[in-house]
Parts: structure tokens; sequence; C-alpha cells
């Protein structure tokens, strides 16, 4: 069995790895269906069928404007992955480089980064949306900057324990001495071995990013009103929930999912990764 196969195997023997690929295949489907599809125009609306109960013609029922709930939801998980996606890549390029500095030869650089992060940790995510905000407008890109420096710290201070363990291995060691470029030795030696633990927080980031959409767009800092997004319908909606329970549901429920599954999917990945708790892994390589 080659090694993708033993990962791609260990994620599905396992009821949490089923429930999330499920669920996230389900997800990246419906983003893509609705590129070309969606049962309704977003344009489309009626006044007098407005907060309508689930039917056949509107599967979800309808919101205040008479639009389909439905539609505004398959359109809104392509905004959701895309928030998603972008977020994990800033987070990454941030956390990694920061994890770089910090397992660095250089004294001065390693305890000045270590120092900065401590610092710039503490700033909330929803601080650094308002800052954005002010030069830049409520966008999703206010949303993916101010997720992907928050997570980006975090993912950077979590990562240093295992990083400066293999920064200070002798096959490092070994490999510096050889004439190896520090960059090459950091992805080749010491990135590998951060991998279970670095799996595990870009999904947990990508599931908590989709949270603080919904936050953020309901402070009137992130994506704009104008665009379909899970975290917009719940904003729209949250109002009458009293009301309307119905329309807070569908939106609420779509978002509790995904993020369960995201996460159970990031630890179902870390323990195929691991050769201790996987050992088709191990006979594979």
């Amino acid at each position: 069995m080659s090694t993708t196969g033993a990962v791609v195997s260990s994620i599905w023997a396992k009821a949490s790895g089923r429930y999330a690929t499920i669920v996230i295949g389900l997800w990246l489907l419906t983003a893509a269906v609705s590129l070309v599809w969606t049962p309704y125009s977003l344009l489309d609306t009626d006044g007098f069928n407005a907060w309508a109960s689930p039917s056949a013609a509107h599967p979800l029922g309808t919101d205040g404007t008479g639009a389909d709930v439905l539609s505004w939801l398959m359109a809104g998980s392509r905004t959701n992955l895309l928030i998603a996606a972008l977020t994990i890549i800033v987070a990454a390029a941030i956390g990694l480089a920061l994890v770089a500095a910090m397992v660095s030869r250089s004294g001065t650089l390693a305890s000045t980064s270590v120092v900065v992060v401590d610092a710039l940790i503490s700033i909330p995510t929803v601080l650094i949306a308002l800052i954005l905000t002010v030069p830049f407008g409520a966008s999703a890109a206010v949303v993916v900057a101010a997720c992907g420096c928050a997570y980006g710290l975090n993912l950077a201070r979590i990562l240093r324990p295992s990083a400066m363990l293999a920064a200070r291995s002798a096959y490092v060691e070994s490999a510096l001495w050889s004439g190896a470029s520090p960059v090459r030795v950091f992805f080749s030696h010491i990135v590998p071995n951060t991998l279970p633990v670095l799996c595990v927080q870009l999904s947990m980031s990508a599931g908590t990013s989709m949270l603080a959409e919904a936050g953020l767009t309901y402070l009137g800092v992130g994506v704009g009103a104008d665009v379909p997004s899970w975290g917009h319908s719940l904003s729209t909606s949250v109002t009458f929930i009293s009301i309307y329970p119905m329309a807070v549901l569908w939106p609420g429920l779509v978002v509790t999912l995904v993020v369960i599954a995201l996460n159970l999917f990031g630890d179902a990945l870390r323990d195929a990764l691991d050769p201790l708790a996987n050992p088709a892994l191990r006979e594979a390589a």
C-alpha cells in the first residue's frame, strides 16, 4: 500500500473520519454546484412570501425579503470555502515564518521573535478586524487577514516546542554541516516533524474562521451585505429568532456540522500521519 493509501485508509477507518470526509465532500460539491446552479436567483425576492415555512417550492423556507434560504446557503458555501482556504494559507505562511525565526541559529532573532509572538498573540481577532476595516472597509478580505494573522501567531506558539526539538536533533546538525541551506533544512527536516500538530491546528483554524466570519459579519465588519455567506444568513435573521426560529436554524446547523467535521478531520489526519498511531504508514514507508 502506498503512503497516500495508508493515510486515506486510516482516516476512513474511523467513524469520525468518515463523517468528516462525507460532510466536507458535500460542502465542496455544493460549492461547485452553486457556481452554475441554485434553485432561485439570489436577486429573486417576494415580499408577500417573507419568512415562509419550508415547502415544496422553498425546501428551507424564505428569509425576511422572501429570498430562498437554500439558494443563499448554497451560494454562501463557496464564500465560506474561500474564506477558510485563504485563512489557513495566510495562517500557515505567518506561522511557519515565525517558527523559522524562533528556531533560528541567531539568538537575537530567535529571542526577538518569541517576544513579538507573545506580545501580539493577546490581540483579539475582532480588534484586528476593526483596525483593518477603517482603511479597507468591511469585506471578506478583512476576515481573512484578521483570522490569518491571529491564527498564524497561535500556530507559531504551538509549533515552537516540536520545531525546536527537531532543530536541535542530530540529523539537522548533520544536514547543516553537509552544506544544506537553512531554508532547505527547515522545510525538509523541521516542518515534517511538526506535520501532525500543523494539520490539527490548520483544520481548527478553518473551522474557527467560519465562526469568526459569522461574528464579524454580525458586527458589520465581515462580508458585505450583497455577498452570500453563512454568517450573512445568520446575521440577517438572528434579530427575528424569537418569531421565526427556522430562519436561524438552517445556517446555524450548517455552520455547526461543517465546523465539527473540520475539527474531526484534523484529528483523523493527525493520527493518520503519525507512524506510531498508524501501523500501515510504517509498512508503506
